[in-house]
């Protein structure tokens, strides 16, 4: 193989994944799960919007995130989960 041609294939290997994720049409979706209801878990999901924003996320913008709570009845979560999973998998 010659310099040319492997710098061309290097550059175009680069580039391949920036492409793909310019082409990106729908932010990238997120599921929380969780075993509380939304009030109880307030600091939690402050704690979330702080570090997706320190990474240059903002919900409902470029990330959506899907919310499951059980609300303290642990025996809904496997439902739950397995809605997200059927909600996905479309």
């Amino acid at each position: 193989m010659r310099r040319r041609e492997f710098i061309t294939l290097l550059g175009g290997a680069v580039a391949w994944p920036v492409a793909v994720r310019a082409q990106r049409t729908t932010p990238p979706v997120m599921g929380l799960l969780s075993s509380r209801s939304p009030n109880e878990s307030a600091d939690l999901i402050a704690a979330l919007h702080q570090g997706l924003n320190e990474a240059g996320y903002v919900e409902g913008q470029n990330v959506t995130i899907e919310y499951r709570w059980a609300r303290g009845q642990y025996d809904r979560l496997p439902a739950l989960a397995a809605i997200w999973s059927a909600v996905r998998s479309r």
